[in-house]
């Protein structure tokens, strides 16, 4: 058999050599999906993972380094590694700092975020209409009477204040992954919904827009709900594009 077409490969071409932890992590991650440890059991010691996988120590630590810095294990000092329970939360912050990292680089992708937001959350307080009790109403209620508490408390406070109410509409529809997504989502924005908010009066319209969402989910008119919401993300979005406009 001629070796001459192998030999015509692009020298610069090189191969890259894989690390044994990456052979060790989805051996250990297919311990726990498959339930051979449940959460809160404590995994095998180290020496008995590398008689088992016939690896050295470097190769275990880093295996159980990744998995704790995704979730599925908790590492600590003397002890062996337990299983962790893992939440929609804890999944979706291990994306956290790229998120962030992405939206500081890319113009283009914080746009795309907002639009995303935009269809989850139309979508999602459409669910809270749906779904809402007196109990939620309740909670509702005092996390908007806390943001206008922060009316005179800076910029921060306010917005601080302003994304727990809309975390509590998502906390309404009762489905943790929705109450982690909006968490997220307000989280990578929080340092662009800063500058929104610095234009005298947009404070006021915050308030008013959500006093008549909360009004909407109480009255369980999802179809009203999700305009009015739609209505609000909006007019935050243009105040902040003219905003820019006028600053540059």
């Amino acid at each position: 058999m001629s070796l001459g077409k192998y030999w015509a490969m692009d020298e610069t071409e090189k191969i890259v050599k894989r690390k044994l932890s990456d052979d060790v992590i989805p051996r250990i991650f297919n311990m726990i999906e498959t339930g051979a440890y449940a959460p809160g059991d404590p995994l095998p010691s180290e020496r008995e993972l590398m008689s088992r996988f016939g690896v050295g120590r470097p190769a275990i630590r880093e295996a159980l380094q990744y998995l704790q810095n995704v979730g599925l294990i908790l590492v600590s000092h003397g002890q062996r590694p337990t299983v962790r329970r893992p939440t929609a939360s804890g999944v979706i912050s291990q994306i956290d700092l790229a998120a962030k990292h992405l939206l500081a680089s890319s113009p283009d992708s914080l746009e795309q975020l907002k639009d995303a937001r935009l269809f989850f959350e139309t979508g999602m307080v459409r669910k809270a209409a749906e779904m809402a009790d007196s109990e939620s109403i309740r909670q509702l209620r005092e996390a908007l009477d806390f943001q206008r508490q922060q009316l005179n408390n800076g910029p921060a406070e306010f917005v601080s204040a302003d994304m727990a109410f809309h975390t509590a509409i998502a906390a309404t529809t009762r489905n943790p992954i929705f109450e982690a997504t909006s968490q997220a989502m307000l989280g990578w924005l929080e340092k662009f919904h800063l500058k929104s908010l610095h234009w005298q009066g947009n404070e006021h319209i915050t308030l008013e827009d959500h006093e008549q969402i909360l009004r909407l989910i109480e009255a369980k008119a999802p179809d009203e709900a999700a305009k009015a919401m739609a209505d609000h993300l909006n007019r935050a979005r243009s105040a902040y594009r003219v905003e820019k406009r006028d600053d540059g």
